[in-house]
């Protein structure tokens, strides 16, 4: 049997990586949907935890969405938006749990009220061919994030960074809306948090770095061991719905904590050696 051999570019998530574009018809109106392509090897999930909003991945989902910032704060059409749904979407890495479809929404091109997030959410994922294939154009980015990460003494001399503005348009948020984790941000915002979000993981501490998106409700947290810790949690509820324990139950998320962390030491401990 001859392999399929993917097309050339495949997964690609640089500078004018591909991305579909879908219309889906939304309370009344038609939404202009960029989503992933489904050979895009990227993992997200999502959580809530001491409430904050967590965007949750490795280094490469980080570059990615570092991306689909920036980009999006130059789209033009009304009515547009990114969502990264199944198959890009994990439960989330600590107690398990189903990770929800993120939308990224700029605050001044598309509003996005509840009931149209709930229509949204009720078509994923959205299936069958898409409406068309778009470029995703952020080579701005590239030079911004290293003047973000480059220490101001080794910069080269007159290279100065850019100037770094917050704008806090008053709908900027983070929340979960209709079912969908929305970053909402007007361009500004967008192109302030990209260079952040896109350089997460050079300052790692024991494997795991965070940048904040919306203080105090929302950051963007990734693990260099992200889709191992999926696993584990994965692994630790079908464990402890084997061992009879309810899922509904008080204090079974905090056992699935527990037991994930016992799974990925498991994992971790090398083999007996061979008897006799």
């Amino acid at each position: 049997m001859h392999r399929r051999q993917r097309p050339a570019g495949a997964g690609h998530v640089g500078d004018r990586m591909k991305l579909h574009r879908r219309r889906v018809r939304c309370d009344g109106r038609d939404l202009t949907v960029i989503t992933l392509r489904p050979d895009t090897d990227c993992r997200f999930s999502t959580n809530f935890y001491h409430g904050t909003w967590h965007i949750l991945g490795d280094w490469r989902a980080a570059r990615l969405l570092g991306r689909l910032l920036w980009g999006l704060a130059y789209q033009r059409r009304p009515g547009t938006l990114v969502l990264i749904d199944r198959p890009h979407i994990d439960p989330n890495p600590f107690d398990g749990r189903p990770g929800d479809p993120i939308a990224l929404v700029p605050a001044q091109l598309t509003a996005l009220s509840t009931t149209a997030a709930r229509a949204l959410r009720r078509q994923l994922p959205l299936r069958g061919a898409p409406d068309g294939t778009v470029r995703w154009q952020t080579h701005g980015l590239d030079p911004v994030a290293a003047q973000r990460r480059v220490p101001w003494q080794e910069r080269p001399r007159g290279v100065r960074p850019p100037p770094v503005v917050p704008v806090r348009a008053p709908r900027t948020r983070i929340d979960r809306i209709g079912g969908l984790l929305a970053f909402v941000a007007a361009p500004p915002e967008l192109r302030d948090h990209a260079p952040g979000v896109y350089n997460l993981g050079r300052y790692a501490h024991r494997g795991m770095d965070f940048v904040e998106l919306e203080r105090p409700d929302g950051e963007v947290q990734v693990f260099d061991d992200y889709r191992h810790r999926v696993s584990a949690a994965r692994a630790a509820r079908r464990e402890l719905r084997a061992e009879g324990h309810d899922p509904a139950a008080a204090g079974f998320d905090e056992l699935v904590w527990d037991r994930g962390t016992a799974v990925r030491r498991r994992a971790l401990r090398p083999l007996a050696p061979p008897a006799g």
